[in-house]
Parts: C-alpha cells; sequence; structure tokens
C-alpha cells in the first residue's frame, strides 16, 4: 500500500532525504555513537511500565517503515554530501478534518551550524504540504535546546504554546515550547526562506 507523498526522495544542494533503510545500521551506528553525549539530552525514551523503545537499529526501520506503510509517518534518512548525517522524521499524521503532523530530527554535530537542518526540515514540511497534502505541522522543543530552536527562528515559525511534561526525553517527563506552521502562512512554502541558508 503506498499513500501521497511516500516512499519518497527529496534532494537539495548537498542534502539528500530518502526513506530510512536495514542497509543504514553500520552508518546510523558510527554517528550515534560518535554524537552520544550531543544527543542523549534530547532523544526521546519511553516512560516506565508502557513498553520499551525498539531493541535494535533493525527493529526501530521496521516500525518506522510500517508508520511509512500505513500513512502514520514519513521517516526520511538525512545524507550531506552523501554520507548518512542524520534524520528528519514526519511523526504522528492526523488525516480527516485535522490534516496534521509533528516533524522531529536529529543530525550529525560535524554539520551543525551549517544551515543543514533549517534546509532539511523546509523541504520536508513543504513535501508534506505539497505533496502527502497536510494543512499544518507542529515542532516541539525543549526550551533548554538552543540547537533546534534556531532551526525553527531560521524558518520562521510562531510559538503557539507551552506544553508542561509534554514528551518523555532523556528518562524524564519534559516541557517543551511547540511551534506551528500552516499552509496559508507559507503559502509558497518554506524553502524559499531559507534557500541560501549555509550557516551562521
Amino acid at each position: 500500500m503506498s499513500h501521497p507523498g511516500w516512499p519518497a526522495t527529496i534532494e537539495l544542494d548537498e542534502i539528500r532525504l530518502r526513506p530510512i533503510r536495514y542497509a543504514d545500521a553500520r552508518a546510523w551506528r558510527e554517528v550515534r555513537m560518535r554524537n552520544r553525549s550531543w544527543l542523549l539530552p534530547w532523544d526521546a525514551t519511553v516512560p516506565p511500565g508502557v513498553g520499551d523503545r525498539p531493541a535494535s537499529f533493525r527493529e526501530l526501520v521496521a516500525l518506522l517503515r510500517r508508520n511509512g506503510r500505513n500513512g502514520a509517518g514519513l521517516p526520511f534518512a538525512l545524507d550531506v554530501e552523501g554520507r548518512f548525517a542524520g534524520q528528519v522524521t514526519v511523526n504522528n499524521v492526523v488525516r480527516g478534518s485535522a490534516q496534521m503532523a509533528s516533524i522531529g530530527y536529529w543530525i550529525d554535530q560535524a554539520w551543525a551550524g551549517r544551515g543543514v537542518m533549517p534546509r532539511a526540515v523546509a523541504v520536508v514540511v513543504d513535501h508534506c504540504f505539497f505533496e502527502v497534502g497536510l494543512h499544518r505541522i507542529e515542532i516541539a522543543i525543549r526550551p533548554e535546546n538552543s540547537n533546534s530552536l534556531r532551526v525553527v527562528e531560521k524558518l520562521g515559525l510562531g510559538e503557539v504554546g507551552f506544553a508542561p511534561r509534554y514528551l518523555h526525553i532523556d528518562g524524564q517527563w519534559r516541557d517543551h515550547r511547540i511551534f506551528a506552521v500552516t499552509r496559508e502562512e507559507a503559502p509558497a512554502g518554506l524553502l524559499p526562506r531559507v534557500r541560501n541558508l549555509s550557516g551562521g
């Protein structure tokens, strides 16, 4: 079964977004291990007593691929200059009267501050609007996560709320700031806002 806009591959300059695959295992582990201290404070966790996170990369990919097949998500791997560098995942796709989803992302610290993630998120949001047919995209960010806050700042996303103890992150329920954009707010998409971004 296929769903609007998935599977998909999106290319922009040195960036390539494509479905995550089992063959990414070695590169994924290398990047995650090398960036462990950089990523750990922002990693989603599962509260005690409600199940476990996937125990292996293979289980993670199986879950993400299942979400892609059933229309619940769009699990993109992020390649930069031909090498695996992170993920941009569209989660919690809601159809019906909502037509919305949320986006989460992470990147190898080696590429941080170079404008990669704002451009990657921009093209994924545009894909969600113009190919998947969604109306609203949300991004939830911990107030302490200055790097991720800079991404939404560069994208020009408006802050729409504050959610106490919103998501289980790094072993605790954490407060989040909520940012969102609708198609009406970005009729030409987000890419024009960051098209020439190269860091800073």
